[in-house]
């Protein structure tokens, strides 16, 4: 038998298995650069959450501190009413009401919770928002005459701007 029938490879055998080869090699280097691709994206992926993390829980503490400050508001009326009344049997209860007030007040401030100030200051539609406009011979126009509703802000961001009554200057004489 020659040696070209005894299964040495001769030159279409060597074509085919470069061409093998290089086709083996070409998808090996397309899955490493798929496999690198992915996990650069995985690592930034990654990075994108750990720098979110953190406003995603003051975002969940704003919301829930937005649901507590009508708890707050009513508590303040309540101590409001019961002042009024004037009752000296209500005393216990007054003070009662106003240490849960007081409570619920340092556990909003030790979350960064902070009220924007409103009475006597220039309107600011940021912070503020205005419910009424009433002429003032006493106050320049724009001055913050009277709070509706208190506003509160954590960190930069609001979380309920205060109601306030603007003055709009002048008024009649």
């Amino acid at each position: 038998m020659p040696a070209a029938e005894a299964g040495a490879p001769g030159p279409e055998g060597v074509d085919e298995s470069s061409d093998d080869l290089a086709r083996v090699s070409a998808e090996r280097d397309e899955y490493l650069d798929q496999l690198q691709r992915t996990r650069a994206d995985f690592d930034n992926y990654r990075k994108r959450v750990e720098r979110e993390r953190p406003m995603l829980a003051e975002a969940g503490v704003r919301d829930l501190v937005g649901e507590l400050l009508p708890v707050l508001d009513n508590l303040e009326r309540a101590l409001e009413a019961l002042v009024a009344a004037g009752d000296e049997g209500a005393q216990g209860i007054v003070a009662g009401v106003d240490m849960v007030k007081q409570q619920l007040g340092a556990l909003l401030a030790g979350r960064g919770v902070e009220e924007i100030p409103a009475h006597g200051e220039a309107f600011d539609p940021n912070v503020h928002e205005a419910v009424q406009g009433v002429p003032s011979p006493d106050h320049p126009e724009g001055t913050v005459v009277a709070v509706v509703e208190r506003g509160y802000r954590m960190s930069d961001a609001v979380i309920r701007p205060a109601r306030v009554v603007v003055s709009q200057g002048g008024g009649t004489r």
